[in-house]
């Protein structure tokens, strides 16, 4: 295992700690007194490290120090800015999750405590979401009388369909892990303390994956899904074709036609 405050492929700021452990890495937020909301520092430094993420890590884990996942953005930064740095603040945080949803390397979520606005909005970039019964949804950005600025209205429809999204924004709605993962908030459902060695056990199969493969999960398959019908079919049949050409893909295939590896068991 290596451990690392500081660099990651870049410098990170105080509000984030970096350890590897063999092909995952884990990105933990570090403002536990703030609930780890997100200041413009955190944001820049998320945009840095998944803009760089170490060749060797073939996935990562995000997870909150602390009692919360993250309780969104950090609303003191909101003072006194115009229009138009405003729309430069929410683009900077379009371009951090952008680095998340579509890098190198798939991201595991551990989502425990709060779990809201703009900490809701960096779940939803990442691949899987492990929530601990502790978690809990929210989007309070009516009541405080601003809007999803960091991909949330995008993606979060997706997930849960935009009328629950309008219901929550409405009227401060929250949902709590079990509810939240029947709708799609997350994948899994966990006891407590218990998120982060399950993120690092589906981070770790996931980094045991073909490149090729965890590739068109990640960047193929969520452009497919929005495009049209033979569009996506077209792209499909061009992905599946790269990925089974890979060398990579060859030997996995010949060790299980030749018995070398194990069969496909319900987990």
């Amino acid at each position: 295992m290596t451990d690392s405050n500081d660099e990651a492929g870049n410098k990170l700021p105080s509000s984030l700690h970096f350890e590897q452990h063999g092909a995952v890495g884990i990105l933990r937020l570090c403002r536990p007194h703030k609930r780890n909301a997100l200041d413009d520092a955190t944001i820049q430094g998320i945009e840095d490290f998944f803009s760089a993420i170490p060749d060797d890590i073939k996935a990562v884990v995000v997870h909150g120090e602390g009692e919360h996942f993250c309780a969104g953005l950090d609303l003191s930064e909101l003072a006194e800015r115009d229009v138009a740095a405003g729309i430069a603040h929410s683009r900077a945080w379009h371009r951090a999750f952008e680095r998340i949803e579509f890098g190198r390397a798939p991201v595991v979520a551990v989502l425990h405590g709060a779990v809201v606005g703009g900490g809701l909005e960096l779940a939803a970039a990442c691949h899987i979401r492990v929530a601990e019964r502790s978690s809990y949804y929210a989007l309070p950005e009516g009541s405080r009388g601003i809007f999803l600025g960091g991909g949330g209205s995008v993606r979060l429809p997706r997930l849960i369909g935009a009328s629950r999204v309008i219901d929550m924004m409405l009227t401060g709605r929250s949902y709590g892990a079990d509810e939240g993962a029947l709708l799609g908030f997350s994948h899994y459902v966990v006891e407590a303390d218990a998120g982060l060695a399950t993120a690092i056990e589906l981070a770790e199969r996931i980094a045991g994956n073909a490149p090729m493969t965890n590739f068109a999960a990640m960047h193929v398959l969520p452009h497919n899904a929005e495009q049209d019908r033979a569009s996506g079919l077209l792209m499909e049949s061009l992905m599946a074709a790269i990925a089974q050409g890979d060398p990579e893909a060859k030997r996995r295939l010949r060790d299980f036609l030749e018995k070398r590896a194990p069969k496909t068991v319900q987990r």
